[in-house]
């Protein structure tokens, strides 16, 4: 039955977060350049952690910030710093898996242009 609640959970965020979405056009992106440059198994893996990295801490934001808007739902200044660093969490995330992506595919990309 747990596994019925978080396919919920996933389609609530698909649905209703623009930044989830975004991270997932970001997810087709990596993988059809993964599977075009026939990337290596320890490329994908690092690939995949990172997705995984990534989702979790935005579904995980999510979660914070629904949190915070109903245990604070007038503005409070604690309430905000919750939600930064929460948003913070993605950031840093988002951040690595950026590095990583650009370690593992800058190559490929200079090799297809050069020929």
């Amino acid at each position: 039955m747990a596994f019925v609640y978080a396919w919920r959970g996933l389609r609530y965020a698909f649905r209703t977060q623009p930044n989830f979405r975004i991270h997932m056009a970001a997810v087709l992106a990596v993988n059809a350049a993964g599977l075009y440059f026939k990337i290596q198994a320890t490329e994908w893996i690092l690939i995949w952690i990172c997705i995984g990295m990534v989702l979790a801490a935005e579904l995980i934001n999510t979660a914070i910030e629904m949190l915070t808007d109903k245990l604070w739902p007038e503005r409070n200044p604690k309430a905000g710093h919750i939600k930064d660093l929460a948003a913070a969490a993605v950031l840093v995330c988002a951040l690595a898996s950026l590095v990583t992506a650009a370690v593992i595919f800058v190559p490929y990309f200079r090799s297809a242009l050069q020929g």
